[in-house]
């Protein structure tokens, strides 16, 4: 059963009752990411996450780890575009410890002058990480050209000027204008009561300010780019997208059976295509990137130089049928039946079920009954699918970015086409 407080200064608790569960899961949610940010200031709510956990008043950084490794549960936390999630998977006993934890970080860390240098160069390696890991850094590539000009196109981890310029004086500002009441919601799932942990939290959160920190900016606007960037490597990695759909667009269900159909699996169109048929790629997969007012369909695979023209002919051709052809009742029929059985799945886990409550929460407003989702699958067609492709999958919103090695490209602009 899911049950919804607002407390006195505007904070959203929200929980969903399993009691045949052992544990808890609980997360305090902001619901500001790396697009509510300044270009000089990009990646500062991704540095915050970091420096939640290097000590407070009444604890330091080892005392936090070994107070949730001596209950045997998780603390961490992580940083998208839209929202920031703090969270902790407890035994049930163990709940009240770790609302006192939780509250404790999120509230009372000291900001250390030496621990922000220690945790800066920390970050600048995560950044270097992933500027050394192609697979990786092509994802970050293509947002910041699909998103181009908007702030959903900048880094949730920021670059090393963005980041090395962070004081410490502008990160404390940014959490407090950004972690204001009417913008943090904490939800939780498992064995635990509605009632005692609102009581709780209560006694916690009291002290948060009330009212919102983001500044909303408007959508994007979808454009054509093709962006061919050179690094030496063994593969080109490619990153092909189109316009998707936002988390609350009516027909998101066509997208993700689209998105199932299209890469979403081993039995997915692209696999059997590219890996099973092909023997292109060891690694290739689509994916829907859905935000509160925009979205994008990706596809990605990685190739030798001299496969990477048939790999995006592939592509394109894939991507391309649904706006030729219905698609066959068995394989939609197939795909329903995956995402379906996924959700049900994912259930069994009070992380999923916690998650489920906040992002229902940010996009909703409410929570989405299971039953709505399922008729929500069961409602789609091969012609509501052919619908939504000829309304999204738009040549002049068409974003294309390759990593690698390409030399003079054995295609032209005028060839990227669905």
């Amino acid at each position: 059963m899911i049950k919804k407080t607002t407390l006195n200064n505007g904070i959203r608790v929200i929980t969903e009752r399993i009691p045949y569960a052992s544990s808890v899961s609980i997360g305090i949610w902001v619901a500001n990411g790396s697009r509510h940010e300044r270009r000089e200031s990009n990646g500062v709510a991704h540095f915050i996450e970091h420096l939640l956990f290097k000590g407070t008043a009444r604890r330091s950084s080892l005392d936090i780890a070994r107070e949730i490794d001596s209950v045997g549960g998780v603390l961490n936390a992580f940083t998208s575009r839209e929202y920031v999630c703090y969270y902790a998977k407890v035994l049930d006993k163990f709940l009240p410890r770790a609302v006192d934890l939780l509250t404790d970080i999120f509230l009372h860390s000291t900001f250390d002058s030496e621990e922000i240098e220690k945790e800066r160069r920390v970050v600048l390696q995560e950044i270097n990480m992933m500027e050394d890991t192609p697979d990786d850094l092509i994802h970050d590539l293509f947002h910041q050209h699909f998103w181009k000009g908007h702030p959903l196109g900048m880094s949730i981890l920021g670059d090393a000027e963005s980041v090395t310029g962070l004081s410490r004086d502008a990160i404390i500002a940014y959490k407090d204008q950004m972690y204001r009441a009417d913008d943090i919601i904490v939800t939780a799932a498992g064995n635990v009561t509605h009632d005692k942990l609102t009581a709780l939290l209560e006694e916690f959160l009291q002290g948060v300010e009330p009212g919102h920190g983001r500044s909303e900016s408007a959508p994007p606007v979808y454009e054509r780019r093709i962006e061919l960037v050179e690094k030496d490597l063994e593969q080109i990695h490619v990153c092909l997208g189109l316009k998707g759909v936002q988390q609350s667009h009516p027909q998101r269900y066509d997208a993700f059976i689209m998105n199932a159909i299209l890469g979403g699996s081993m039995s997915s169109r692209l696999f059997q295509e590219v890996r099973e048929k092909s023997g292109l790629a060891y690694s290739v997969y689509s994916y829907i990137a859905s935000h509160a007012d925009a979205g994008s369909l990706v596809v990605y695979a990685g190739a030798s130089p001299e496969n990477a023209k048939e790999l995006l002919e592939i592509m394109l051709r894939e991507i391309g049928r649904f706006k030729k052809e219905p698609v066959p009742a068995e394989q939609l029929e197939a795909a329903r039946e995956q995402l379906k059985g996924n959700l049900l799945l994912s259930l069994e886990s009070s992380d999923n079920r916690m998650s489920r409550l906040a992002k229902n929460e940010i996009y909703f407003g409410t929570p989405l009954p299971l039953s709505e989702i399922m008729e929500g699958f069961d409602h789609v067609t091969s012609d509501s699918i052919l619908e939504l492709a000829n309304e999204i999958l738009d040549n002049d919103a068409l974003t294309l970015v390759m990593l690698g090695r390409i030399g003079t490209p054995a295609f032209s602009n005028s060839d990227i086409n669905v």
